[in-house]
């Protein structure tokens, strides 16, 4: 004989699928409300190559150092990146100093030796798009401040400082694309300055990242951080790019960041 379930018996069963969606939902509801947070010190191998003048009527030095040379004359450097994610909304700030001394030449053949120290920090903030579930698009705008100090010495005839701080607008993008379980990609570019600090400054960077473990992630990539700033005959224009290697800790009460 077929037994079938009683009205109460059905009303229950309903009434527990109905309880498991309301807590999957609110589950669902608190991770997406839950910030999520990364923080990747790293190391980057840059060589220097630009133009330095420090004041008005100081020479134009020209600085020519590809890492394997600027190491020896490496002063000091740190770098470091922080993400803040929240929902679809996206922070992110970039840390970048580093301080060198290299001997050039004047355009008349005179030997010259300048020293530049440089620090910025990059803080952004934007919107992260999901164009598939391998694919993690954040778009984003902020502000760069730059703080350069720069030193230009022709041995027994001149001596010349420089200090410039200025703030430079930007846009950026960042595009994340997964490749394997624990294999990703990552591109990062922004654009700025439009005049407002510097003539111009963009960036640059391209990484390969393995996950070692569900919250730690290696990356391998080539970084370009390049600037264009004049004022008052004042002239500082170099670029820094090259390899990095960089370790990304994943933290949080929501589900891990995106790497």
């Amino acid at each position: 004989m077929l037994h079938f379930p009683s009205r109460r018996a059905s009303g229950a069963c309903v009434l527990a699928g109905l309880c498991a969606l309301a807590s999957t939902a609110h589950a669902q509801a608190a991770e997406a409300d839950a910030w999520r947070f990364q923080l990747t010190p790293y190391v980057w191998m840059a060589g220097l190559d630009g133009q330095v003048r420090p004041f008005s009527g100081a020479p134009l030095v020209d600085v020519d150092r590809p890492f394997s040379k600027l190491l020896n004359d490496l002063d000091a450097a740190a770098f470091v990146t922080g993400t803040a994610r929240r929902d679809r909304f996206v922070l992110q700030a970039d840390f970048s100093h580093a301080s060198v001394s290299s001997s050039g030449t004047l355009p008349i053949g005179l030997p010259a030796r300048a020293k530049v120290r440089q620090t910025s920090l990059t803080v952004t903030g934007g919107y992260n798009w999901t164009p598939t579930a391998a694919a993690s698009v954040d778009l984003m705008g902020g502000l760069r401040n730059w703080d350069i100090k720069a030193t230009v010495e022709v041995p027994g005839l001149v001596k010349a400082h420089s200090n410039s701080s200025f703030t430079d607008p930007i846009v950026a993008a960042r595009w994340r694309q997964s490749l394997a379980p624990r294999w990703s990609t990552l591109v990062y570019g922004d654009t700025g300055g439009f005049g407002v600090g510097s003539r111009s400054t963009w960036q640059l960077l391209g990484a390969v990242n393995y996950a070692a473990l569900d919250n730690l992630h290696l990356s391998l990539g080539y970084r370009h951080l390049s600037v264009d700033y004049r004022d008052g005959g004042r002239r500082l224009d170099f670029s820094q790019g090259g390899p990095m290697l960089g370790v990304t800790w994943l933290f949080g009460t929501g589900r891990q960041a995106v790497q």
